[in-house]
Order: C-alpha cells, then sequence, then structure tokens
C-alpha cells in the first residue's frame, strides 16, 4: 500500500469501513465512472450499492438506524468515493449535510421522522441557498416565504441544487424578514417526489443545468410560485435561524469538498505515476527523467498535506470545537492543490491528456468544481483572514 494520505490513530472499525469502500471504489466505480460521465448519466447502481453499504446513514445515530459514524471517517471516506469519481462523493455530500442540519437542529419530531428514512437511503437530501443574482453572497437572498394561516407560502428562484432532481427532502433557506438582515432567514425542510418538471404543487424543476463537468449528478434550479408549505416544516420550529443552520451545515461540507480534492488529487497522481512508470522516452521509462521525477514529487506532497488538512478539520469538528478556519484552510488548500496535482498529471500524460479514451480528460474537467463549490477559493481566504484577526 502506499505511503500517502496514511491515517493515524483510527480504529479497526474505521480501518474496516475505509477498506470496504476502498474495495468497492475500485470494483464498481473506477471500471464505469469514465463511461457513465461522458454520457452524463446517473449511476443508479453506483447508488443502489453505497445504500447497501449503508453509506447514506454513516453519520446518522445508531437510534435512527445509522452507523454513529465521526466526521473523520466520513470524510476518509469521502475521499476514497472522490478518487474513484467525484459526482458521486457529491452525491452523498448534500445528503450528509441535511442530515446533519436535521440532527444537529431539528426539532425532535423532524428527527424522528426524516432521520431513519434518510439513513436507509429511502429519501435522500440536497440543499439550497444560491439565487441566479446571489452566489457567496448569501444575505441577498430574495425567495420568500409569507404566513397564511398555518402554513407558509413560498415565491422565487433557487440556484445550482446538486441531487435537485433526485432528493426527496430539500434543506432551503428562504427569506421571512426582509428588515432583519440574517435573522431574517429560515430554513424549510422542503418534500418533493424526485424527478422534473412539477414535482409538487407550486415547485418546478426545469430540467439539469448543462456543466463542463461534475456530471452524472444532476444540477438544478427550483421555481417556487406560492408552494404551500406548513409552519411545522421549518427547521427546529423556530423561523429566523436558518442562516445560522445553514452554516452550520457548509461548514461540515467544506471539509466534505476538502475531501473530495484530496481523493481526486490522489488518483490524479496514482494515474501519471503508472503512466510515468510505462512511458519510454530516449530508451527509458519518462519516470527515471529528471523533470517528471521531480514532478511526481511535488504532486505527491501535495497529496499528502491535502489529506492531512482534512484529517486536521474533521477531528476538530469531531472534538466539538468551532472549525471554521480549519474548514476553510483545508478547503481552499486541497482545492488549489487538487487542480494543481491534475494539471500536472495531464501534463506527463502529454498529447494523450487530450483524449477522451484516458482517465485524466474527465479529471481535468471535474478539478475546477472543487475552486467554486461550497465558497470559492476568495471566500476561504476572506474566512481565514477573519477568524486570524479574531486571534
Amino acid at each position: 500500500m502506499s505511503r500517502l494520505q496514511q491515517t493515524h490513530g483510527l480504529t479497526d472499525e474505521q480501518r474496516e469501513i475505509l477498506a470496504t469502500v476502498r474495495a468497492f471504489v475500485d470494483r464498481e466505480i473506477l471500471p464505469v465512472a469514465t463511461e457513465l460521465e461522458h454520457a452524463d448519466e446517473y449511476p443508479q447502481a453506483i447508488v443502489d450499492g453505497m445504500r447497501d453499504l449503508g453509506l447514506f446513514g454513516l453519520v446518522i445515530d445508531e437510534e435512527y438506524g445509522g452507523l454513529g459514524a465521526s466526521l473523520l471517517t466520513y470524510a476518509l471516506v469521502v475521499e476514497e468515493l472522490a478518487r474513484g469519481w467525484m459526482s458521486v462523493s457529491g452525491i452523498v455530500n448534500t445528503h450528509f449535510i441535511v442530515a446533519w442540519m436535521v440532527a444537529h437542529h431539528g426539532t425532535p419530531e423532524q428527527k424522528a421522522h426524516y432521520l431513519p428514512r434518510m439513513a436507509a437511503g429511502e429519501i435522500r437530501g440536497a440543499f439550497s441557498m444560491s439565487e441566479p443574482h446571489c452566489g457567496s453572497d448569501v444575505s441577498a437572498i430574495r425567495t420568500r416565504a409569507v404566513p397564511d394561516g398555518a402554513d407558509y407560502l413560498i415565491t422565487g428562484q433557487k440556484m445550482w441544487l446538486t441531487n435537485g432532481a433526485s432528493a426527496g427532502l430539500v434543506a432551503t433557506l428562504v427569506r421571512t424578514d426582509p428588515d432583519s438582515g440574517h435573522k431574517g432567514m429560515t430554513t424549510f425542510l422542503v418534500e418533493k417526489t424526485p424527478g422534473f418538471g412539477e414535482v409538487a404543487p407550486g415547485l418546478t424543476i426545469p430540467g439539469k443545468i448543462e456543466k463542463m463537468g461534475y456530471k452524472g449528478v444532476e444540477t438544478t434550479e427550483f421555481l417556487f410560485d406560492g408552494y404551500r408549505i406548513p409552519a411545522g416544516q421549518i427547521l427546529g420550529g423556530e423561523p429566523g435561524r436558518g442562516f445560522y443552520q445553514m452554516m452550520d451545515g457548509v461548514e461540515v461540507g467544506r471539509v466534505n469538498v476538502a475531501a473530495r480534492g484530496a481523493g481526486m488529487a490522489r488518483r490524479a497522481y496514482e494515474l501519471a505515476l503508472d503512466y510515468a512508470r510505462e512511458r519510454e522516452t530516449f530508451g527509458r521509462p519518462i519516470a527515471e527523467h529528471q523533470a517528471v521525477l521531480f514532478r511526481l514529487a511535488e504532486m505527491a506532497t501535495k497529496v499528502e498535506a491535502a489529506h492531512q488538512m482534512v484529517v486536521m478539520a474533521a477531528r476538530r469538528k469531531d472534538s466539538g470545537e468551532r472549525n471554521d478556519l480549519e474548514a476553510g484552510m483545508a478547503k481552499y488548500l486541497a482545492g488549489e492543490y487538487c487542480k494543481e496535482v491534475v494539471e500536472d498529471s495531464f501534463r506527463i500524460h502529454g498529447g494523450y491528456a487530450y483524449s477522451k479514451e484516458y482517465e485524466i480528460e474527465r479529471l481535468y474537467r471535474e478539478a475546477p468544481m472543487l475552486l467554486i463549490g461550497e465558497g470559492t477559493a476568495d471566500i476561504q481566504k476572506m474566512i481565514i483572514g477573519r477568524r486570524l484577526l479574531e486571534g
């Protein structure tokens, strides 16, 4: 086994989980990932396999039918999944964020109602913050929820929902008080029928957004037009706490995105190393040429650094401490390093990297998503800088 991305201090159970997932990736994901990605086909068989492994309930408490694993365990699982195909890790990421939000902010009734079904994979989660006119500026959202008797009526447009069609439960941030800034935002638990079109009265998903990469998993819009939802679907039962709830979810989501970057960088390095050992120029493998050898050394160092940042951020959150600084650092570093490692692998492959027959072509199109997902690199630097100034 490679010395890269070894995590010290894991329990036997954690090692067993990771070995099982690694074998699943090698057997069920890597052989089909590029073909499914080129076809932009939803990986239903892979999703069914992850459900059978219990991955959708990985971090949900045992009392609700989950495995009760730590954030660290989850991050390492995501690292393995992203090594196979980043889109697969995206399918579990949004589900995990919603499960985390329900578990940590939901009412007892919401936990009892949703978490067992989420743990079993019967209902999968997505979350929605962004809108067409605002990305990182969450405070600028315009989608409104207006009280109407015991219900609320939601009107507006949401954007960039990963798993927007396949999910049955969407944690959706809307504005309930236009004059209260962050305190005027509320998270609703929106239930819907999976699919496209009118998935519930007043809620339409027009179709999936075509993307450069990150294919297979769908990205959608949400169009609300007087969508009626009971007040009991407010996460936690109290309006005005949505921004805080969403930021908590995104914080753990950033650890996930960092893990994806580490996993994809590992795969790009593996591909480069294998190719450099096999490809010969001037009578010897190109791995023996100093220019390529130095490039491989730099790539391996970045792969290891990204992994260790992921581990640090996850362990800090598991300890119950605030980890927005560490999560921001991990997400920023892993995203940037993944892009650089993938590009270096692309260069080592030479002209073959430009061919769709080679896996590195897919990774080259997928890596840029990590620079913007769960907050852009510049947003991460802003978070890091502000936390450093706090002392």
